[in-house]
């Protein structure tokens, strides 16, 4: 048996007439890696962020804290712009970041233990860093 394919080699190529011809886009896509093992990209990247400890504050920050507390509920009702560095805990892993807000100070709920601002955020008294006005 000769295998030379010299009898198809000088034939024209076929075109089917019910079929429009793949762009060269989608024949690329078939040959594109994918992904065996789902949703191991993300634990990976949810293993490599990085969080931060809280701090525990020393008395003499804790005294500060309820002073300017203190002085902030007698301005309440102004509704005075304030500075508030926190901690807020992560919710996926331990540990959590430091922000840091600005903005009016709508109330502060003394049985909830929070601070709300105007534009909605919520902060945990007890998360409290520091705190500006």
């Amino acid at each position: 048996m000769k295998e030379d394919y010299s009898d198809i080699i000088n034939l024209p190529h076929h075109e089917s007439r019910n079929h429009p011809q793949m762009p060269m886009e989608a024949r690329a896509a078939q040959f594109a890696p994918f992904a065996s093992l789902t949703g191991y990209d993300a634990v990976i990247h949810e293993t490599a962020r990085l969080t931060d400890r809280q701090v525990e504050l020393d008395v003499y920050d804790n005294e500060r804290l309820n002073r300017i507390f203190s002085e902030l509920m007698d301005s309440l009702e102004k509704h005075p712009v304030v500075a508030v560095s926190y901690f807020k805990p992560d919710e996926h892993k331990a540990g959590g970041a430091y922000m840091t807000v600005s903005g009016k100070l709508k109330k502060i709920d003394t049985y909830e233990q929070i601070m709300k601002m105007e534009d909605g955020t919520i902060i945990p008294i007890d998360n409290i860093m520091d705190l500006q006005f």
